[in-house]
């Protein structure tokens, strides 16, 4: 019997893990199918229950549902940590896992990032914020998180406190952030398809060594990226987080390796149509 996986979310539409996903399935020959859902926050609790009773394999979450799902699977210790889920594991129970960190540890390592010791400025304080807060603050960098509620930047600061050198402000001072940074990370919406003029920051706010990295992949060089190249700035793709995050969460489901080339051929190509 064919085993079904999903993501949930709200809005849905743009999500590239249908794509990415059932290509993997098919590389590895395994009889499973993966689809999206458009769930909103009121509803997850309801459709993660509905998706472990009807036997599904396993989920993904995104905007807006990480720091909601924490309130209703069983997270691991990382998760909890971390405040924010965006794997769910159904084969023995309901279980959470947070693979967004690694995901963009990873894609900034592929672009030749050292992470120890640099100043990391996140734009945004939602579930990504968090997973990829903590596991940057782990690895050594020096974290500020900016965001339009100053409020909620500084909670998720005291939150994430534990992993390491992580501080919270508004976007009141984001020029001098930039300038002063060396690693600028979009965890924001802001930029995705359908909106995809909308940006963080302009050219004029960026420099030539500054890494920017917009974690919102569709369309594939987003507004942000387009500005920081007239910088002079690096650039990186939230493609390779979304590939990372999923191949681990490929892992944690199925105890398979997953195929990441293949994965990533798929959303390239799908970006690329």
């Amino acid at each position: 019997m064919k085993k079904i996986f999903a993501v949930f979310g709200d809005p849905i539409e743009h999500s590239l893990s249908p794509v990415m996903h059932n290509a993997a399935f098919k590389a590895k020959g395994m009889d499973c199918t993966y689809h999206a859902f458009r769930v909103s926050r009121e509803k997850l609790k309801d459709a993660i229950k509905g998706a472990h009773a009807m036997g599904f394999g396993g989920l993904n979450l995104t905007v807006p549902l990480k720091e909601e799902a924490l309130k209703i699977v069983e997270p691991d210790l990382l998760a909890a940590v971390m405040g924010a889920v965006n794997t769910v594991d159904l084969k023995d129970g309901i279980r959470g896992y947070n693979t967004d960190g690694i995901g963009a540890e990873r894609a900034l390592v592929d672009a030749g990032v050292k992470i120890e010791g640099a100043k990391v400025l996140i734009v945004g304080a939602g579930g990504a914020a968090r997973g990829i807060s903590f596991q940057l603050a782990s690895d050594g960098a020096d974290v500020t998180i900016a965001n339009r509620t100053p409020e909620r930047a500084m909670r998720l600061a005291e939150d994430v406190a534990v992993a390491g050198n992580v501080k919270g402000c508004g976007l009141e001072q984001l020029d001098d952030l930039i300038a002063s940074a060396d690693v600028l990370i979009n965890c924001t919406t802001l930029g995705m398809h359908p909106q995809v003029e909308t940006t963080i920051a302009t050219a004029e706010q960026m420099h030539a060594g500054l890494v920017v990295f917009d974690i919102v992949y569709n369309p594939l060089k987003t507004k942000l990226l387009m500005e920081a190249e007239k910088a002079g700035s690096k650039t990186v793709s939230g493609v390779m987080m979304l590939v990372y995050q999923g191949a681990e969460a490929f892992r944690i489901w199925t105890g398979v390796e997953p195929p990441v080339e293949v994965m990533k051929e798929a959303v390239m190509g799908a970006l690329r149509t």
